[in-house]
C-alpha cells in the first residue's frame, strides 16, 4: 500500500502507534508533567515504519548493531548501524520509511522543540534553532545518556524525574552543539550562583523534599534556564542539581531514623521517595548500610 502522506507521530499519543509499533512499550516515561521530555524502549520484530514526521525531535538508539532498508529518495537502501550509531529526526520534518528485519530493542528519546527552545534561549538565539536530521551519525554520548536512563527509569520511573531532566537537557545542548543547523556558539558560563540566589535555592530544596522535585521549578526558583541553572549551581555546589537533591533527602532520612518516631516507609515519603526499594537502594549507596541497619544501630 502506498503512502502518499507522512503518518504525523506524536509522543504524547502511543497509543496511535500500535500499526507500526505493535508490541507495547517496555518501559516509558509519563507524557504529562515532565516538562517536554519523553523516553521509550521498545523491542519490536520485522516492522516497517513508514514516512512519518514526528512532532517532536526524536534521537532514536539501538541497543545492539542491525541491518535495515531505508527508503531514500523513492529507492530503498540497505543500511548497516552499529551499536553506538544513532538516528536524530528532527520535528515537523519527513522522515523516510525503514523495514527491520530482525528483532530489536531500541530506545527512543523525544524532545519538544519548546524544550530545546528553554535550554537555548540564554545561550544562542532560540528563534534560529533548526536541527538537521541525522539518518545515521556516530554518537556514543547520546548513547550513553540513553542507556544511562533506560538504567536509572529500570529502577523506579516515579523518583527519577529529576534525573531525567537533567539528562534532557544535557541531550538538548548536545543537539544544539553538534547537529544546528545553524554554527551556534553555546556560551560557557563561569562563577557559580550569587550566594542571595543559591541560598534560595537551598531553602526551596530543603522545604520540598517530599514532592518530585524536576530542574525547570528549582531553577525558576534562580529566575534562570535548567541549562543556565545546572551549569551555574554545579560550579557552586561541585554537584549536579539532582545529586544535590538526592544528598539532601539522604541526611534528612538519616536524621529522621536518628529520632525513630516513624517508621521507614512514612521517612522514605517524607523525603521524596515514592517506591520503598528505591529509596533503600539510594541510602545504602550514600551510606554503605540499609535504612534497616541504620536504624537499628540506634536503638
Amino acid at each position: 500500500m502506498q503512502i502518499e502522506n507522512p503518518l504525523i507521530i506524536n509522543a504524547t499519543e502511543a497509543e496511535k502507534l500500535k500499526p507500526i509499533l505493535p508490541k507495547p512499550l517496555i518501559l516509558s516515561t509519563p507524557v504529562t508533567g515532565w516538562n517536554g521530555f519523553y523516553f521509550a524502549y521498545h523491542r519490536q520484530l520485522n516492522h516497517i515504519i513508514p514516512e512519518t514526521c514526528p512532532s517532536q525531535h526524536i534521537s532514536a538508539i539501538c541497543i545492539e548493531g542491525f541491518q535495515a532498508r531505508m527508503k531514500i529518495n523513492k529507492q530503498w537502501q540497505h543500511k548497516s548501524y552499529s551499536p553506538s550509531d544513532v538516528a536524530i529526526f528532527s520535528a515537523n520534518q519527513i522522515s523516510p520509511a525503514v523495514e527491520f528485519e530482525e528483532e530489536l530493542g531500541f530506545i527512543i528519546l523525544c524532545l519538544e522543540p519548546a524544550f530545546v527552545h528553554r535550554t537555548a534561549y540564554e545561550s544562542v538565539d532560540a528563534d534560529n534553532v533548526e536541527i538537521i536530521q541525522q539518518l545515521q551519525s556516530h554518537d556514543p554520548l547520546i548513547q550513553q545518556i540513553g542507556l544511562a536512563l533506560k538504567r536509572e527509569l529500570e529502577i523506579s520511573i516515579v523518583d527519577s524525574r529529576l534525573y531525567a531532566e537533567s539528562a534532557a537537557n544535557m541531550l538538548a545542548v548536545h543537539l544544539l552543539k553538534r547537529y544546528s543547523a545553524r554554527k551556534l556558539n553555546v556560551r560557557e558560563y563561569t562563577g557559580g550562583l550569587p550566594n542571595h540566589k543559591l541560598k534560595e535555592v537551598n531553602a526551596y530544596i530543603n522545604e520540598n523534599l517530599d514532592t518530585n522535585l524536576s530542574l525547570a521549578e528549582i531553577s525558576a526558583i534562580a529566575q534562570m534556564s535548567p541549562h543556565y541553572f545546572a551549569t551555574l549551581f554545579k560550579q557552586s555546589t561541585g554537584i549536579a542539581p539532582h545529586q544535590y537533591v538526592t544528598k539532601c533527602r539522604v541526611e534528612k532520612a538519616k536524621y529522621l531514623l536518628v529520632k525513630r518516631e516513624l517508621s521507614i516507609l512514612q521517612i522514605c515519603h517524607l523525603v521524596g521517595f515514592q517506591s520503598q526499594s528505591h529509596f533503600a537502594k539510594v541510602f545504602r549507596k550514600y551510606v554503605g548500610i540499609t535504612p534497616q541497619v541504620f536504624k537499628a544501630n540506634f536503638q
